[in-house]
């Protein structure tokens, strides 16, 4: 397995529905973690690589109802 690890910036902070979808993406095989960090509006997931491409992961996060916008560049 090959982890990778993607981050996004999202517009509207999670609900209670929202981070509640959000234990069912953890539950994915292949999702590794999950991070938020609501100071700077921005969700890091660490994922399978060699099960996911990082447009996957978006759309999982889209799914759960999180607003995501912008891949940022991870250093």
């Amino acid at each position: 397995m090959t982890y990778l690890e993607v981050a996004y910036r999202y517009q509207t902070p999670p609900g209670e529905a929202e981070l509640r979808a959000i234990d069912g993406v953890r539950e994915v095989y292949g999702i590794q973690r999950i991070q938020f960090n609501e100071k700077e509006r921005t969700v890091k997931v660490q994922f399978d690589a060699s099960r996911f491409k990082g447009d996957t992961v978006a759309k999982l996060l889209r799914d759960a109802g999180i607003d995501v916008r912008d891949q940022l560049t991870l250093a």
